[in-house]
């Protein structure tokens, strides 16, 4: 699973690599479904130095399913909130026979509050599915067609130094393959983490993307591009009249029952039970509590609240084609690969990658300052979502052991 690292203005300080090489060389998690949730009981904390710098914390799990140990996802969630030294971590198993929340840590540095199963979470790029979703919707209304030019919804957005909507199609959007400059390439990480509250409008990032020239001619080859999915929240608002966050509340969010799922808009507050966000700005620097954050600086391209068990609901709703239809269904697993040494391939706005108990795992990871999350899950019903509340500050072990976590988990061990 290729690890994308989205809020990779903060890729730079979190582990040097650039997001499109490191997407290459991480494993990305992904895919999602329904599960029950449940509360957690606290756990031991033991403290190293103080309150925001390098904690310890003894691993804690509770299941609504008694009878199933998952040892090997407890030894992994132990791990990250230890050796990758993560405050805490939590992973949501669901499947047509129910569902189960495993945590690990703490939600809070300085109540050493335990992380419950229902915590809340910004979930950075895997907002990508939700747009990605409602544009396939408006494609089988007949409003959007993949393969037209991105012209014929936002008459001269792309434009200038190279870049051309004309030449550009929906479809190359929403699977990366369009050219367009990343806008995070462009914005300092100081900037964004010492000045979290700031606001950033959508049409501003993008033309400070394409004040820069195409990384390649659209469809040429694939590379990540958050810039894609600005776009495809504006062709949305252009199409329907309404923000994508409207769209995607309609459409997914209500009928799916989705009650800890969110777009925000500019709140900077993530509402209901959480945990706290955090990064590190250095190897030995101490935890920056991150937690409230304006969201537009991810704006479509990874802006959204939610929970473990309600991101496996949309998962598995995805997959089952409850929300699309099979034709824009085919279309979204329609996969090109990445470059990704382990197999990963990308559709759109869902990815695919081979697990290692056999069969494929679907679905998308995501970064944010204050957290790390990723959610996948395969075709015959079984999902996972994990989230640390540490990014950026998280080390080659962290990216490894929160791939290892979902792929333990659709495994089943």
């Amino acid at each position: 699973m290729t690890r994308h690292l989205e809020y990779d203005v903060w890729r730079h300080t979190m582990t040097g690599t650039h997001l499109k090489d490191a997407h290459m060389a991480r494993s990305r998690r992904a895919l999602g479904g329904l599960l029950a949730l449940v509360a957690v009981a606290g756990g031991t904390v033991c403290a190293r130095g103080d309150d925001t710098s390098a904690w310890q914390y003894a691993a804690h799990a509770t299941l609504d399913d008694a009878s199933t140990d998952h040892h090997g996802l407890r030894v992994v969630l132990h791990r990250l909130t230890t050796e990758d030294g993560d405050p805490g971590a939590l992973v949501a198993l669901g499947g047509r026979a129910g569902g189960a929340v495993l945590t690990s840590g703490v939600a809070d540095v300085r109540s050493h509050a335990s992380v419950r199963g229902d915590s809340r979470f910004r979930i950075g790029s895997m907002t990508k599915p939700f747009v990605a979703t409602v544009v396939l919707q408006l494609v089988g209304e007949g409003r959007v067609a993949l393969d037209a030019p991105v012209e014929r919804y936002l008459p001269g957005v792309v434009r200038g130094h190279g870049n051309d909507g004309r030449r550009v199609t929906v479809r190359q959007l929403l699977q990366h393959t369009s050219g367009i400059p990343d806008y995070l390439d462009y914005l300092k990480p100081e900037d964004v983490l010492n000045d979290p509250l700031a606001h950033y409008d959508t049409r501003d990032l993008v033309k400070l993307a394409l004040s820069h020239p195409p990384a390649f001619e659209p469809g040429a080859e694939w590379r990540y591009s958050n810039t894609g999915y600005l776009l495809a929240g504006m062709l949305i608002e252009q199409v329907t009249g309404h923000p994508y966050g409207d769209e995607i509340r309609h459409r997914i969010i209500e009928p799916l029952g989705l009650r800890q799922t969110a777009v925000p808009d500019d709140a900077a507050e993530i509402r209901g039970p959480h945990a706290r966000g955090y990064a590190r700005l250095g190897k030995d620097a101490p935890l920056k509590d991150i937690t409230a954050l304006n969201p537009t600086v991810a704006g479509p391209s990874g802006a959204m609240v939610s929970s473990g068990p309600d991101f496996n609901r949309f998962l598995g709703a995805l997959l089952r084609g409850k929300l699309l239809a099979p034709t824009q269904l085919h279309e979204m697993m329609r996969t090109r690969p990445t470059g990704d040494p382990g197999g990963g391939a990308y559709g759109l706005g869902l990815e695919s990658h081979p697990l290692p108990c056999g069969g494929l795992a679907w679905g998308h990871d995501g970064g944010i300052p204050g957290y790390q999350t990723t959610g996948a899950a395969t075709a015959d019903g079984r999902q996972a979502t994990a989230m640390a509340n540490l990014y950026p500050g998280g080390t080659d072990a962290q990216n490894d052991d929160m791939t290892s976590a979902v792929q333990t988990a659709l495994c089943g061990s």
